[in-house]
C-alpha cells in the first residue's frame, strides 16, 4: 500500500509515479472491493481491503501484494475495466491503497464518472500498447510522468499519447470535478443565493 494516501484537490495538471500492473478484462467492482465492505461508515479503511477475495486466493502473488509494488500510485489495466455494480467503493477503495491514475484499454461508463468525481484521472490506451507496458513492468519498475494537458505520458524509455475525453481533461485542469472546493470557493455566492429564497433567511457575505 502506498504511504502517500492523501486525497486530491483542485486542478491536476500532471501525475508522476510508479507503475503497477493488473492484467485480466471485465475486472468488475466486486473483484475490486468486495460487497461485504460496502457497511463501512467512511471510506477510509478501504485501501488495505482493496480485491481482498483475489489477493487471499493467491497468496501474495496477487499485484497489490508484490514487494516491487509497494508505492505505486498508476495502475495499468485491460479492457472493461470497473464493470459491474455502480459502487463508488471501488475507485475510493483504488485511491486509498494510493491510486491517482489509471492507463487502460476501456473502463466501465459509471466507475470511470465515479473516479472522475474524486479525482482520479482515467486515460484508454490501444490494446497492444496496454500489453506492452505491462509487459515492460514485469522486469522494469516502470515510473511515468503524466501530462493531462497534453494527455502524453513518458518514462526513460516509453513515450506515447493518451486519450483522454476533452470533458474530463477541462474538468481536471480547472478543478471543476473537485465539487467541494468549487463550493467552499463560491460560498458568497451560495449565501446570497439562499438569501434570495423567500423561506430561508441567511446572513450573507
Amino acid at each position: 500500500m502506498s504511504t502517500d494516501l492523501t486525497t486530491p484537490i483542485g486542478k491536476i495538471t500532471e501525475i508522476k509515479g510508479k507503475c503497477i500492473s493488473l492484467i485480466g478484462e471485465d475486472i468488475d467492482t466486486d473483484r475490486i472491493i468486495p460487497a461485504r465492505f460496502l457497511k463501512c461508515v467512511s471510506f477510509d479503511s478501504l485501501g488495505k481491503y482493496v480485491f481482498e477475495d483475489d489477493r487471499k486466493t493467491l497468496k501474495g502473488k496477487h499485484s497489490f501484494d508484490l514487494e516491487e509494488n509497494k508505492g505505486a500510485s498508476i495502475l495499468i489495466v485491460n479492457s472493461n475495466f470497473g464493470c459491474g455494480s455502480s459502487r463508488e467503493h471501488a475507485p475510493q477503495a483504488l485511491m486509498r491503497w494510493g491510486i491517482k491514475a489509471i492507463i487502460g484499454e476501456s473502463f466501465a461508463e459509471i466507475f470511470y464518472s465515479n473516479c472522475i468525481a474524486i479525482g482520479i484521472p482515467c486515460f484508454k490506451l490501444p490494446k497492444n500498447s496496454i500489453k506492452d507496458i505491462q509487459k515492460y513492468n514485469v522486469n522494469n519498475n516502470l515510473f511515468l510522468e503524466i501530462d493531462v494537458r497534453n494527455s502524453f505520458a513518458k518514462s526513460t524509455d516509453l513515450k506515447f499519447n493518451l486519450q483522454i475525453t476533452e470533458s474530463s481533461k477541462k474538468m481536471f485542469l480547472t478543478g471543476e470535478w473537485d465539487a467541494t472546493s468549487t463550493l467552499l470557493e463560491n460560498q458568497c455566492l451560495i449565501e446570497n443565493k439562499l438569501n434570495e429564497l423567500p423561506y430561508i433567511k441567511f446572513n450573507s457575505c
